[in-house]
């Protein structure tokens, strides 16, 4: 398969080369991650099960705050990139011939750690305004809390009194998460694989982001609805789906970035 690739300096620092993929590659990214599941089944699932279970504790938890439930269940999106380092490791190593088990492959928060420290506090700003600016608009609309969010929730979102709100609240929060999206689609694995600062992971990132838009948004929307998926099935689902998107990442900053 041939690359279109680009190269590109930044501050007086070269940034590395990207490629120009195709349409199709998103899921041939799915292909692979799952050929990376079978090659480390019993790490892989047990990040799964960590996802899904740590989940269901947060749901349980803000089960009668509305705003902090949804922020919760859309903030997901924001910081998943970077709580899934691990199973990049995983795929670090499979592509080199080794297999690891799931204590080495946590070591990866060691490696580089100030720069992702650094890129989970930007997300945790991001978390922080979107959980601000959610229990502002929640508050305007009378849903703080509830026995059950739930009903608030159907209130709110499904009966049709309040469309401009919700419309409102989706296009919002669909906007920051592209935003986040496009910052973070190949930063974290950067930084693992290549040391990278937070500047060069983000540059990189936003520059891979807008030379490939069709088919990273094919790639959003392919991680959007599989993990919706996940949380459909009280996030159980999550044990199998977020293994399989995690090590497909990995393999879709392989193939962006040279």
């Amino acid at each position: 398969m041939k690359y279109r690739t680009e190269h590109f300096a930044f501050s007086g620092t070269a940034l590395p080369r990207l490629r120009q993929i195709g349409m199709d590659r998103p899921l041939a990214w799915l292909k692979a991650g799952w050929q990376d599941i079978k090659a480390n089944p019993l790490p892989s699932l047990a990040y799964g099960l960590l996802f899904a279970l740590c989940g269901d504790l947060i749901i349980l938890a803000l089960i009668e705050y509305p705003h902090l439930l949804t922020v919760a269940i859309s903030g997901f999106f924001f910081v998943a990139p970077l709580l899934a380092a691990g199973l990049y490791e995983l795929s670090r190593h499979n592509a080199a011939g080794e297999s690891i088990l799931f204590i080495d492959s946590l070591k990866c928060f060691g490696r580089n750690g100030q720069s992702l420290a650094f890129f989970g506090l930007i997300l945790a700003l991001v978390g922080l305004f979107w959980e601000r600016l959610s229990a502002v608009a929640f508050a305007l609309v009378g849903a703080t809390s509830a026995p059950v969010a739930s009903a608030y929730l159907y209130e709110i979102v499904f009966n049709g009194d309040h469309l401009l709100f919700t419309v409102t609240w989706f296009a919002l929060g669909g906007v920051l998460a592209l935003f986040v999206y496009a910052l973070s689609v190949v930063s974290v694995p950067l930084m693992l694989d290549r040391d990278s600062d937070v500047a060069t992971a983000i540059m990189t990132s936003l520059r891979a982001f807008t030379r490939n838009v069709g088919p990273l948004l094919l790639w959003a929307a392919l991680l959007v609805a599989m993990t919706l998926l996940g949380f459909a099935t009280l996030l159980f689902g999550l044990i199998l789906i977020m293994p399989i998107l995690g090590h497909a990442s990995w393999h879709a900053y392989r193939e962006l970035v040279e």
